[in-house]
């Protein structure tokens, strides 16, 4: 595995990269060169706190960034050669060395850990972290991919890291370009043959905590013994509750003090408060382990314990502590509770055998919660269980993401295709462009890319009775055909860009109902990535999230009216009945489109794929009357010496001679871009753009 090290000038700003490999790395760590540029950090840092001085030599450490290998383009540019898979966490803060190496000894008890050593300023420890992909050992390629990975792989592994360590992890934006300063650690712990942790390539960055990843958290087992059994969490409250009390009590006690005062006043918290005699030695080495041995600890504490009496019968919470904890143990014991960030509603169901589903929490279900609250003897109001269901106690859920995450290894059969396959038609390539609309529909909901969304749709066009509202409502599994609809009303703006973050898939029957004007708004929804609205009674601009893909329908074949073409549909004429009473395996239906995706398939269409499409849908434009007019009167020529070259102007003059009708003028460029898409030749000139045309009759 190759290291990148790189060296950069504040002066003149150059930058000198170089490259070696771990071995060689920690080799030169152990070390200190002649100039000893981090035993003089390392003396100097002391007497710079609390100023805006720096070390002037500090550039001539070069940084270590351990989760790229990096090369250099020809002009010069820096780029990503390799990803390492290596995860940087930091413990900041530490009071010296002693610190360090009980972090490092940490750091050590788990196999994941590549490599923990000394920061350069000596008050630091620096813990690498293997990561790989279940693929035998692979790593993402793309710099992209990295990113993602890199993200989710820095978020696990602070959760992995965090409870072994007695002091914070330092967070950190999880970025490629994580480094750390040429440091000296005469011992640094190395292990080359470290466990990699297995991580699913992500699609997208982390957010919030799920409803799925609190779930898989897990309680403590205690927790399921018995509903209300204290956990180790509630140990820990009851604990820093006491030892708040007792630091009250001694008033003067800090930290460095002599640790049996405040044992005594604490043991008696505790014990009061009901916390078992070894919890509170766990707490207590937690809390002071750098100044008294655990022996001590525990025998002071065992005598105490002793002595006293009235086991559990003083709580060290206040009431509105007590009453905090109490209602969130009940929330957790009675309900299940999960915000749907995609209908932007609060959803529950009730603990017990005879609720499977989850309904939204309307005044009656808030009402219920509150009087059964009160029933089990908690005394909360109506605004606390409010506070509950308002607060991050609650995860997020998002239906389409849970459902794409549970759907399993694709079996290798293609499903996509033999669902386009049910659409019968004599159009050649529908299935391939069946095939990249569904793809971009998933990848749209993943949000594979935020700068662009679904921008295509198909249109079936047929007689009635061909049941193609119904073959686009079985796209979507039962699962999400909530986030199915097959009304939308384009002439509420707002209202129809707000479905953009509300459904999933919508299907515009009767498309040639769609007026011009309207049409030209679909093409501006269509290509839409994210829309940008005031919800209901907010006060600021929100940016919604995008997941809609569009389908349509109609009875009729002249239906689209842009005059420069129209590559955003897929129009197919549907030439019999479609086969809609079918079994469809939606798990690997979707589980082919995650597969493609997580390969890297291409899900847009390309230039040759909108081609065929512009070559496709000409039979279904609708010529205007001013086409049908020009048609009556001209042809296009190739051969030079006959027909003239004229301006759209002059065209539309000549046309108004032999028409009644007044011919509105500015429909110029309109009738231009009508010119252009029947491929008539012409040219530039001082005038605008010429036209050959050969006048009929």
């Amino acid at each position: 595995m190759k290291i990148t090290l790189i060296r950069k000038d504040r002066e003149s700003g150059k930058e000198a990269l170089s490259v070696c490999d771990t071995d060689t790395l920690f080799e030169k760590i152990t070390t200190e060169t002649k100039s000893g540029y981090i035993t003089a950090l390392r003396e100097f840092l002391p007497t710079l706190e609390g100023t805006n001085a720096r070390y002037g030599r500090i550039d001539k450490l070069p940084r270590i960034y351990p989760a790229v290998e990096y090369t250099r383009t020809k002009e010069g540019e820096r780029r990503m050669k390799r990803y390492n898979g290596l995860v940087q966490i930091e413990v900041n803060k530490l009071a010296g060395l002693s610190e360090v190496e009980f972090v490092k000894r940490q750091a050590a008890l788990l196999p994941q850990t590549f490599a923990a050593f000394c920061g350069s300023g000596g008050r630091s420890a620096k813990i690498w972290v293997r990561f790989s992909l279940p693929d035998d050992g692979k790593l993402p390629v793309k710099e992209k991919e990295a990113a993602l990975f890199h993200a989710h792989a820095y978020r696990l592994a602070v959760k992995c890291y965090q409870p072994i360590l007695p002091f914070d992890i330092a967070l950190k934006e999880p970025a490629l370009t994580q480094s750390c300063r040429m440091t000296l650690d005469e011992h640094p712990y190395y292990n080359p043959n470290a466990v990699a942790f297995c991580l699913e390539q992500p699609f997208a960055m982390p957010g919030e905590e799920t409803f799925r990843q609190r779930k898989q958290e897990g309680k403590n087992p205690l927790s399921r013994l018995k509903p209300g059994y204290e956990t180790a969490e509630t140990f820990t409250m009851i604990y820093e509750a006491a030892l708040g009390r007792a630091l009250h009590e001694l008033e003067n006690w800090q930290r460095g003090d002599d640790l049996q005062p405040l044992l005594v006043h604490l043991a008696e918290h505790c014990y009061k408060a009901g916390i078992p005699e070894e919890e509170a030695v766990r707490q207590t080495l937690i809390h002071y382990y750098r100044q008294s041995d655990e022996q001590l600890i525990r025998l002071t504490l065992h005598n105490l314990y002793q002595e006293c009496k009235g086991f559990g019968k003083k709580n060290s919470l206040n009431k509105e502590q007590e009453t905090a904890f109490l209602l969130e143990e009940f929330m957790s014991r009675r309900y299940e509770f999960r915000y749907n960030a995609v209908l932007d509603d609060l959803e529950h169901r009730q603990r017990d055998s005879i609720h499977f589903y989850f309904k939204p929490v309307d005044k009656r279900v808030r009402n219920s919660i509150s009087i059964n609250a009160l029933r089990e003897g908690i005394r909360v109001w109506d605004r606390d269980v409010d506070r509950f269901l308002t607060s991050d106690y609650v995860p997020f859920y998002n239906p389409v993401e849970e459902y794409l995450y549970d759907v399993g290894q694709w079996d290798g059969k293609d499903r996509i295709r033999a669902l386009a396959n049910l659409v019968p038609c004599n159009n050649p390539h529908w299935r391939e462009l069946f095939y990249r609309w569904f793809l971009s529909m998933v990848a749209n909901w993943m949000q594979r890319d935020k700068q662009h969304g679904n921008s295509t749709s198909p249109l079936l066009v047929s007689a009635q009775g061909y049941r193609k509202s119904t073959f686009c409502r079985i796209l979507l599994p039962p699962e999400l055909r909530f986030g199915y609809t097959d009304s939308i009303d384009f002439k509420s703006k707002q209202e129809a860009e707000r479905y953009l973050g509300r459904f999933f898939l919508i299907n515009i029957d009767e498309f040639d109902q769609i007026n011009v004007n309207q049409q030209v708004f679909l093409k501006h929804l269509l290509q839409k990535p994210v829309a940008n609205l005031r919800k209901p009674y907010g006060n600021s601009i929100q940016e919604i999230r995008r997941y809609t893909s569009f389908i349509g329908t109609s009875n009729q074949k002249d239906l689209l009216t842009d005059p420069s073409g129209s590559r955003r549909f897929i129009c197919i004429e549907v030439t019999a009945p479609i086969e809609t009473n079918v079994t469809i395996n939606y798990k690997q239906l979707y589980a082919q489109a995650m597969n493609a995706l997580h390969k890297g398939e291409r899900y847009w269409l390309n230039d040759e794929d909108e081609a065929i499409l512009k070559q496709a849908n000409r039979e279904f434009e609708q010529a205007s009357p001013l086409e049908q007019l020009f048609h009556c009167y001209f042809h296009s020529t190739d051969v030079e010496g006959e027909g003239e070259w004229l301006t759209a102007m002059q065209i539309l003059n000549y046309l108004q001679t032999k028409t009644k009708d007044k011919l509105a003028i500015n429909k110029v460029g309109q009738f231009g871009r009508a010119l252009q898409k029947l491929n008539i030749p012409c040219k530039k000139s001082y005038k605008g753009t010429l036209y050959h045309l050969e006048k009929l009759g």
